[in-house]
């Protein structure tokens, strides 16, 4: 099962980006809610790895299931 950015909970540190190893995380467009920019997973493509939960230094920002209704995607 694919994983979730929480879109209002992202801080766009990024840090997930570098680390995906199936480059399934992409910018969201403008702002979110806190006003900082803010990522989302591609779940077609996510393997369900955790790596991105692991480097993210924002808590809850990313969660283990696939969650459509708290990640905007473009």
């Amino acid at each position: 099962m694919p994983h979730t950015i929480v879109t209002d909970v992202c801080e766009g540190v990024a840090d997930c980006v570098d680390a995906c190893p199936v480059a399934c995380i992409h910018e969201g467009p403008g702002k979110n809610v806190k006003g900082t920019d803010w990522y989302w997973i591609d779940f077609a493509t996510c393997i369900d790895c955790g790596i991105c939960i692991q480097v993210c230094p924002v808590a809850d920002a990313i969660v283990p299931e696939e969650r459509p209704d708290l990640q905007k995607t473009p």
